[in-house]
């Protein structure tokens, strides 16, 4: 990048119990940029999305936005900030209806309490599934719907960077096209992306730029374009596990790869689910 990047990291160091998972990442998202981070399962990239958004304290290294200091920082701060993570998972509430979820999403963002439902009518424009399913609690909707709702909680905040780890995962491929037309929408009202991602052409053919981790450190920095055309690394094996053991957690218990449930961390298509 020629311009000073919007998210940028420096060095991190990161991982769980005090064993490191990801060491010495440097990595820039530019403004409206769309930037896929890639690897085999276990390489560290579920890792840096929550070391970065908070949801676990980095070891070592710096992230900023916009030149400002976001490491060491409270998630829901981070989020507040504009760095907005969206887990693999989704890391919604399953005993809450659509609609107590996307008001809880709108008053942990600052939202003031008059523009609450406004800001929910919106979400409910963007995905009218939703707004069909907003009295339903968000165990019984569809993976599909439960993936529209982790994103519109996720808008909410007005992010300026969103981060969306396995966002295609389980879902029909239907639902995975609407979405990746939302998602490669979103520079266009000043959102950009940093994608995790299975569906490793889909993800190479959205983003600008990618970075490639194996064993939590990058082995590759630079053009999507150029990763899209090496066909062996697009069709090769390295999406199978990385074969390193999971981190140890304090009383013996494996890191799960799995996040939480997380309480609330123009030029868009019309709608989803219409």
């Amino acid at each position: 990048m020629t311009e000073e990047p919007l998210l940028s990291i420096r060095g991190l160091r990161a991982g769980y119990g005090g064993i490191p998972v990801v060491f010495h990442l440097d990595l820039d998202v530019g403004e409206g940029e769309i930037v896929a981070l890639l690897g085999a399962n276990g390489a560290g990239k579920t890792t840096t999305l929550r070391a970065v958004s908070g949801m676990i304290p980095p070891m070592a290294g710096t992230v900023t936005l916009a030149g400002e200091r976001m490491s060491g920082r409270p998630a829901q701060r981070i989020a507040r900030l504009g760095v907005v993570h969206i887990p693999e998972g989704r890391g919604i509430f399953p005993s809450l209806e659509v609609d107590e979820t996307l008001r809880l999403a709108a008053t942990m963002a600052g939202v003031p309490r008059r523009g609450v439902a406004g800001t929910v009518d919106e979400m409910y424009a963007t995905f009218p599934a939703l707004a069909r399913r907003r009295g339903q609690a968000a165990r019984h909707l569809s993976g599909g719907e439960q993936q529209m709702l982790a994103l519109a909680r996720g808008l909410i905040h007005g992010p300026r960077v969103l981060m969306i780890d396995e966002m295609s995962q389980g879902l029909a491929p239907t639902v995975v096209d609407a979405l990746f037309a939302l998602v490669g929408s979103l520079p266009q009202r000043g959102v950009s992306l940093l994608l995790v991602e299975q569906f490793v052409s889909r993800a190479l053919q959205l983003a600008s730029r990618a970075y490639v981790l194996e064993k939590g450190e990058v082995s590759y920095a630079g053009s999507a374009a150029a990763l899209a055309a090496d066909e062996a690394f697009v069709r090769g094996s390295y999406l199978g596990d990385a074969g390193e053991p999971a981190p140890v957690m304090p009383g013996g218990r494996t890191a799960d790869k799995q996040a939480p449930p997380a309480g609330g961390p123009g030029g868009v298509p019309p709608n989803i689910g219409g």
